[in-house]
C-alpha cells in the first residue's frame, strides 16, 4: 500500500470531473453493481446513482445491474450468482463479507468476468481492481484528529478512550482500526476498551457503549467511532446515561445525521468521502474492462491493483468550506428545524 502522509486532518477532496460528457468509449456489455448494505443510505441517495450516470457517459447501451444484499451474505451469493447468469463481464463488488467474497472472485474469472473490488478490500483473493478511501490513512486521520482536540482542550496525558471499530468481516474496517491504532499509540492517551461492532450496527455499537459508560464513568474522555452510524449510536448511549457533555466523538463518511450532529456539537468529526469519486471510478475502470484494457494501478494493496482517494476530515471548523461551499450537501437540506441556529453559528446560513 502506498504511503499515507497522515496529513488528511489537513487534506481536502475536490470533486473534478473525471469523466468527459461527450466519452461514449464503447457501446455494449454488461456491468453489475453490487452493495453490501441498506443501513446506510449512501448507496441508493449517492453511490449507485453516480455509477449509473457515469457509466451512461461512457456506455451508453451498457446495461447496468443494481442489487443490495441488505447485509446477508447469502443473498449477496445469489445476487452475484444471478447477474453472472445474466451475462455481466464486470462485477463491481461491496462485500457484506470480505473473507467470504473470495469465492466471488473466483467464480467470477471461471466464467471470464472482471470484479472490482469497492469501497471494502478481499484480502484472501486477489480481485482485478480495487477502488477505495485510503481506509487506513482515515482511521489514522480521525484519531489524530480527536487527539490534536483533547490536548487543545487540556485533557491530560494517560486519560482513557474508547474505540468502537466496524464490523469484523469487514476488510475495510480492519484497516481503519489500524489506522486508529497507530495514531493513538503515540498520543499520551490510553484505550480503556475496544470493540468490533457486528454488521456496523448501530443499536449494538449503543448497547456496548452504555455498558463502558457503566465501567468506566467520567473516565472516558472521547470516543474513536468506526462510522458515523456507529457514533450516532455512542452518542445516544451517552444521552441516556445523562451524561453532559458529551466526550469527543468520531465519525466517517459524513452522513447527513453526522453533520447534523456535528452543527450542534454532539459529534466531534468525521470524514467527507463523496461517493461519487469512487463510483466514477468504477465506472470508468469498468469501461475500461469491457474494452480489453488492463488499467493502470495507482498503488497495490493486497497483491490487487487500485486506486485509494485521500479523505478530508470534517469538524465544526471547515464543515462550511468543506462540505457546503464545495456543492457536497446543500444547507436546505442539513440545516432544518432544531438545526437551523447551528447552522447560523457556523454561518452556514444567514
Amino acid at each position: 500500500m502506498k504511503s499515507f502522509a497522515y496529513k488528511a486532518a489537513l487534506a481536502t477532496v475536490t470533486l473534478l470531473p473525471l469523466i468527459s460528457s461527450t466519452a461514449l468509449a464503447r457501446s455494449g456489455g454488461t456491468v453489475a453493481f453490487l452493495m453490501p448494505d441498506q443501513a446506510s443510505t449512501r448507496y441508493e441517495e449517492h453511490d449507485f446513482p453516480s455509477f449509473k450516470a457515469a457509466m451512461a457517459k461512457l456506455c451508453a447501451d451498457c446495461k447496468v445491474i443494481y442489487q443490495n444484499a441488505n447485509g446477508d451474505v447469502a443473498l449477496q451469493q445469489q445476487q452475484f450468482n444471478s447477474v453472472i447468469s445474466q451475462g455481466a463481464k464486470v462485477i463491481v463488488l461491496d462485500p457484506v463479507d470480505s473473507a467470504a467474497a473470495g469465492g466471488l472472485v473466483n467464480v467470477a474469472h471461471s466464467r471470464g468476468a472482471k470484479v472490482i473490488a469497492y469501497d471494502r478490500p478481499i484480502p484472501d483473493t486477489a480481485a482485478d481492481y480495487y477502488i477505495s478511501f485510503d481506509n487506513e490513512g482515515l482511521g489514522h486521520a480521525i484519531s489524530a484528529s480527536l487527539v490534536q482536540h483533547l490536548k487543545a482542550t487540556n485533557v491530560p496525558a494517560g486519560s482513557g478512550i474508547l474505540e468502537v471499530n466496524g464490523s469484523p468481516t469487514d476488510a475495510a474496517a480492519g484497516l481503519v482500526r489500524n489506522g486508529v491504532h497507530k495514531a493513538l499509540a503515540g498520543s499520551g492517551y490510553k484505550t480503556l476498551a475496544e470493540y468490533d461492532t457486528p454488521d456496523w450496527a448501530p443499536p449494538k455499537a449503543q448497547q456496548w457503549t452504555g455498558g463502558q459508560i457503566t465501567r468506566f464513568g467520567s473516565a472516558i474522555k472521547g470516543v474513536v467511532a468506526g462510522n458515523d452510524g456507529t457514533a450516532g449510536g455512542v452518542i445516544a448511549a451517552f444521552k441516556a446515561a445523562g451524561v453532559t457533555p458529551i466526550p469527543p466523538v468520531t465519525g466517517n463518511d459524513a452522513t447527513i445525521a453526522a453533520l447534523q450532529l456535528i452543527i450542534v456539537g454532539d459529534q466531534y468529526n468525521t470524514i467527507s468521502k463523496p461517493s461519487e469519486l469512487v463510483a466514477t471510478a468504477a465506472a470508468k475502470v469498468s469501461e475500461q474492462f469491457l474494452d480489453g484494457q488492463s488499467p493502470a494501478a495507482k498503488t497495490t494493496l493486497y497483491n490487487t491493483p487500485s486506486e485509494l482517494f485521500v479523505p478530508a476530515v470534517i469538524t465544526a471548523e471547515n464543515i462550511k468550506a468543506e462540505i457546503f461551499d464545495k456543492g457536497i450537501e446543500k444547507p436546505e437540506t442539513v440545516c432544518t428545524g432544531n438545526y437551523a441556529d447551528g447552522c447560523k453559528k457556523l454561518g452556514i446560513i444567514k
